[in-house]
């Protein structure tokens, strides 16, 4: 194995670990403040509302046959009901005829026939607009399917860095609670302002047909709704656009005091979580309170002009009646007319605070939608045979920030079958190496090969799917022990999945437990111990048989004892394959083929553990600052 090596510190005089990675995305993208690195949330700037809105709309194309049938049953639906106050208008006039003249009376089989008319067109108008309604059900979960199923490709297709640079709570209020917003402000506003729009201009022209002076004073009552509507609308959606951000921040600090609940109480900071919580809380309040307040003026302003109009048609209608220029009926039909003609509006103008809500949360989600990818994998890219595990470093070159080299020009060769250990102080670089192996951060200069081919000409996807990673943070999913474990090999049969157990030492408290390997684990694993959690993912990459396997302080959380045990399982499995593993005890790492020793993101050492202790160099200080130093303040 041959290693060349150089670098340089990055601005806090060390390489890199995951805190200070994220903090340096974090600064790239933005400025974020709290203490925990969650409260403060990104500054988002609102897209432009109208095309927000035809933008999820558009999302809406592949349903636009069955969005034209609802259009249809939408124009029948309200085209029956607003023929109905005319038809029982003519009622009115049968019976007032009746009534008023005594050569007349009044024509109950005319009345009856007018009257059963009148119900025959609401019960049709109202099964059409059932049919309407649930058709756009449809089309918006079936569009709400779809985006989301855009956000879950999305999640897997965004690099890393967006990933750790993103508070997790304000990550998941972005796919879940908008997504939600969305369909429910969709479902409660699309239908209604369709039938609204087609209602307000049926009624124009029945009231036109009656009056057109009359109608006339009704349409003016249109340009002051507009512009009340504009007004309002414009000093509500900036509020809306803050009430979602301070929800993903209060989602984000929420999820960071639940996940490290145990450590606020050890150190009694439950009082400085609860103060970060009502400051957040009262931000939260405070645009909540401004978005409603605000949007639920228009309701109320818009009752007023209908008020308004009401009285006018009613004071000028009496007049027409009494000149004889109009018929009682028909003042009756207009009445009614100018409450669909208002009603409708206001309907309107109430529906779209709920809309604004659905648009700023579709903000945040399109925004989420256009964030930077992942370099594209190579189209025709041909999947790799079966790889042999020779991994090259070919004059590395990478920085997390542009203007803090962090590796430069970094050699190595990694041979198949090889161990190669990588040590070093907390921050050194280790993970880094790793990362760039498995193409989590692309490289800025040279390339990394296995068995000679450039890993960038490779899919992710293909070259992942022959490394194997145990990590220091463990991760289950809510599910048994056997799929826990199965995780690494989906196809594996049972009995492949206990022969991983029990190389992983899992078998055995495994069948202690009362349903055995179909114990159900949540997703924080609180069914067994931290130990045990590591074991369970030593099992896993036990059964996914890598032909790279990468350990990242894999037994770090199991004891003395057990440690052993697992060292001499690994051993095994490191045996036919290329490993690299991570460490801080060096210990764990006396048998490994080659151990590198790295500083402030360079390589400084390499050798085996007894030709690197008879140099006397950097790794002879660290295994003397671990036992001999350790030694001498017991003494």
């Amino acid at each position: 194995m041959s290693i060349r090596g150089d670098g340089s510190a990055d601005r806090a005089g060390a390489g890199f670990d995951p805190a200070l990675h994220r903090e340096h995305a974090v600064r790239a993208r933005r400025s974020m403040g709290g203490h925990m690195g969650a409260a403060a949330m990104p500054a988002e700037k609102a897209r432009n509302f109208r095309a927000s809105a035809l933008r999820l709309l558009g999302r809406m194309r592949p349903e636009l046959p069955r969005v034209v049938a609802s259009g249809v049953l939408a124009v029948g639906s309200v085209a029956l009901f607003v023929v109905g106050p005319k038809v029982l208008g003519h009622a009115t006039d049968i019976i007032f005829k009746g009534l008023i003249s005594p050569s007349h009376r009044i024509d109950f089989a005319d009345l009856h026939r007018v009257l059963l008319l009148a119900i025959g067109l609401y019960v049709v108008s109202a099964v059409l607009s059932w049919a309407q309604g649930w058709i756009i059900a449809g089309v918006v979960q079936r569009t709400m399917y779809r985006l989301r199923e855009d956000v879950e490709q999305k999640i897997h297709r965004l690099p890393l860095d967006y990933v750790d640079g993103t508070p997790r709570g304000d990550l998941l209020s972005r796919v879940t609670n908008d997504i939600d917003n969305i369909a429910q402000s969709l479902q409660q506003t699309l239908s209604q302002l369709v039938t609204s729009v087609l209602q307000v201009a049926g009624v124009v022209v029945m009231m036109v047909y009656i009056s057109w002076v009359l109608a006339l004073f009704a349409i003016l009552t249109i340009p002051a709704s507009l512009l009340i509507l504009r007004l309002i609308a414009s000093r509500s959606r900036p509020r809306f656009i803050a009430q979602w951000r301070h929800t993903g921040g209060l989602n984000a600090q929420v999820e960071e005091a639940f996940t490290g609940h145990t450590l606020v109480k050890v150190f009694g900071r439950q009082r400085e979580v609860e103060a970060r919580f009502n400051e957040t809380n009262e931000d939260l309040y405070e645009a909540s309170f401004g978005a409603q307040f605000v949007s639920g003026t228009i309701q109320p302003a818009m009752m007023f002009l209908g008020n308004l109009n009401y009285v006018a048609i009613a004071v000028i209608g009496g007049l027409r009646i009494s000149s004889g220029a109009m018929s009682l009926g028909d003042l009756q039909a207009f009445i009614q007319y100018s409450r669909q003609f208002t009603q409708p509006i206001t309907q309107m103008a109430s529906m779209f605070n709920v809309l604004q809500s659905g648009v700023a949360s579709a903000e945040r989600v399109f925004h989420f939608l256009d964030a930077s990818e992942e370099a594209p994998d190579a189209v025709h890219a041909p999947p790799p045979g079966v790889p042999r595990g020779r991994v090259e470093f070919e004059h590395v070159s990478f920085s997390y920030d542009p203007a803090t080299p962090l590796i430069v020009d970094l050699s190595l060769v990694a041979e198949p079958g090889q161990t190669v250990a990588i040590v070093g102080p907390t921050g050194a670089g280790k993970t880094t190496l790793v990362n760039l192996l498995m193409r989590f951060y692309e490289i800025d200069g040279g390339r990394i090969t296995l068995d000679g081919r450039d890993i960038a000409t490779m899919r992710r996807s293909d070259l992942r799917r022959h490394v194997g990673m145990v990590l220091q943070d463990t991760w289950l999913f809510a599910g048994t022990i056997r799929d826990n474990i199965a995780f690494g090999d989906l196809g594996a049969t049972d009995e492949q999945i206990r022969a991983a157990a029990r190389a992983a030492y899992v078998d055995r408290f495994v069948r202690s437990l009362p349903d055995g390997y179909g114990t159900v684990l949540d997703d924080e694993g609180s069914t067994v111990s931290a130990g045990e959690k590591q074991l369970l993912t030593i099992a896993r990459a036990f059964l996914a048989d890598p032909a790279i396997l990468v350990l990242d302080e894999a037994t770090s959380s199991v004891d003395t004892r057990t440690e052993v045990l697992v060292q001499q399982a690994m051993a095994e499995l490191r045996s036919s394959r290329t490993s690299f593993v991570i460490a801080h005890r060096l210990s764990t790492i006396r048998d490994a083929d080659t151990i590198l020793v790295m500083e402030h993101g360079r390589i400084v050492e390499q050798g085996d553990h007894h030709e690197l202790l008879a140099a006397g160099g950097a790794y002879y200080n660290l295994y003397n600052a671990q036992f001999a130093g350790a030694a001498t303040e017991a003494a």
